[in-house]
């Protein structure tokens, strides 16, 4: 899609010069208010679609009414909100996004939606609105290009009123974050590999103007990698950890928060290699570092206000003659002896000595790790909820919070010192699976080895991080899920 333009409108509905007007109206509402100047002007017709058989106002339901000669708008599309008792911003957003679809298919390439206070201030519906677009509206064509006659919407007006631009502004640099983490996800595994997809990043890091360091293999050996270097052994193209920093004037020696992504680049399980049905979905296995990634490109473009370092290991698992194998005996960076009893239990290693990496060099405040780890938090929370496991209260519900305002949600999950039986080993210090049972946490365990005593939580977003199915604010393919919440998150002390 190519990028739209975004501006604020001011004056009077019926004046809008666009070619879709979108009105967002509630569950069988009885009057056309707050658009009873607009319905005069178009002769009742508002009212007579809200009173008709054929719309009710329930959640993301549309309804076309004609204009007449008293309305600039060619169309005027009402948009429903469902019950205004049941209203909170993700119903906003995802009936904004499927409004956007609608008047897409109607060809309108120039859209303005109306705003109402029950959705929100000026500046709270341009960011929503914006946000909707965006997303909504995405679509990766680096393989595919889009059809040449595809309809998209190329200029959308919304409500002017304080800080409305600078709203716009913001979710267009956090929009642009979260398509960047979707297309690194869709990507063919062959086009980022470890090496090719430090450099992506590297390119991308350095013209937003983030500081950036690129681990080789070589250097990884010298400062003690042996996780992440294990879990690369087999596969020709050596692992990575790419280190960005973000560090605004003022704030360059204070502790930063670190924000840590697994990036495996594709996931054949290693010598315990996984079933071939749906292994291509392993190619969203660096969903964390999508998300990472995207999220330090927003906060440098719209310049938060706090020093915030972005660590991405990468490594590609395959089986191989010199791949790891179950048995093994592992050194992480911090000492830590690693049993080794499933190589398909990757993504605890890379991110073992990133981690361990982090609250050395860093000194870190807080630290937040993202990764698409276990398929037992799917099992736990479903496909649209991501797992959230903490050692520190505040920031487990400061994460929560974030992520019902930005409709990334996530759940906790138990930290119960007798999960850390399960991971002890008899040879090493701890062993990277602790069976079947509590799956996602006794993985979070495994972690918490890693990062000392500092204020730590880990977000298991194997399920929501990657969708089959097309919804309103993502088409099938990555979904650069977290982007939004850390941003929210990181903006607080801004």
């Amino acid at each position: 899609m190519t990028d739209p333009q975004i501006t604020a409108f001011d004056g009077p509905l019926a004046a809008v010069d666009t070619e879709c007007l979108l009105l967002p109206v509630f569950q069988d509402a009885e009057a056309a208010e707050p658009f009873d100047e607009l319905d005069t002007a178009c002769g009742g017709r508002i009212l007579e679609a809200l009173n008709s058989r054929a719309f009710t106002g329930k959640k993301r339901r549309c309804l076309a009414v004609p204009t007449t000669d008293g309305v600039a708008a060619d169309e005027i599309l009402l948009v429903g909100l469902g019950r205004p008792d049941e209203l909170d911003v993700q119903t906003v957003r995802e009936t904004f996004a499927t409004a956007f679809a609608v008047a897409r298919q109607r060809n309108a390439s120039r859209v303005a939606i109306a705003g109402r206070t029950e959705v929100g201030t000026a500046a709270e519906t341009a960011a929503t609105a914006t946000e909707a677009l965006l997303l909504g509206e995405y679509r990766f064509t680096r393989y595919k290009p889009a059809p040449d006659d595809m309809s998209t919407i190329e200029e959308l007006l919304v409500p002017s009123g304080g800080g409305a631009a600078e709203a716009i502004d913001r979710s267009r640099a956090i929009g642009a974050g979260v398509t960047w983490a979707r297309d690194l996800v869709n990507t063919s595994p062959s086009d980022k590999r470890p090496p090719r997809f430090a450099e992506n990043v590297r390119a991308v890091a350095e013209s937003v103007g983030l500081a950036c360091n690129v681990i080789d293999e070589d250097r990884a050996a010298e400062l003690g990698m042996g996780a992440l270097l294990a879990v690369g052994r087999g596969s020709t193209a050596a692992p990575r950890l790419v280190i960005l920093e973000h560090a605004p004037e003022g704030t360059e020696s204070t502790a930063p928060v670190c924000i840590v992504g697994k990036g495996v680049t594709f996931d054949t399980g290693g010598i315990s290699i996984k079933p071939s049905a749906n292994m291509d979905h392993m190619k969203s296995d660096m969903g964390g570092a999508a998300a990472v990634a995207g999220t330090m490109r927003a906060v440098a473009e719209i310049n938060v206000q706090r020093r915030i370092v972005g660590l991405i290991p990468m490594a590609e698992n395959m089986p191989d003659g010199d791949a790891y194998r179950p048995g093994d005996l592992v050194e992480a960076l911090n000492g830590k002896m690693i049993e080794v009893l499933n190589t398909d239990a990757e993504g605890r290693m890379i991110l073992a000595d990133a981690l361990a990496y982090g609250v050395r060099e860093f000194e870190p405040s807080h630290v937040v790790d993202l990764a698409t780890l276990t398929g037992a938090c799917v099992v736990a929370l479903g496909e649209d909820i991501a797992g959230v496991m903490a050692n520190d209260d505040d920031l487990r519900g400061e994460l929560v919070a974030a992520g019902e305002i930005v409709g990334e949600r996530v759940w906790p999950l138990p930290m119960f010192d007798i999960y850390d039986d399960l991971i002890k080993s008899k040879v090493g210090d701890i062993k990277n699976t602790g069976g079947r049972w509590g799956g996602a946490i006794t993985a979070a365990k495994f972690l918490e080895n890693f990062v000392d005593h500092t204020p730590w939580a880990h977000l298991d977003i194997a399920g929501p991080a990657y969708r089959t199915k097309s919804g309103p604010l993502a088409p099938a393919g990555g979904v650069g899920f977290g982007v939004r919440l850390l941003v929210h998150w990181l903006s607080q002390a801004d």
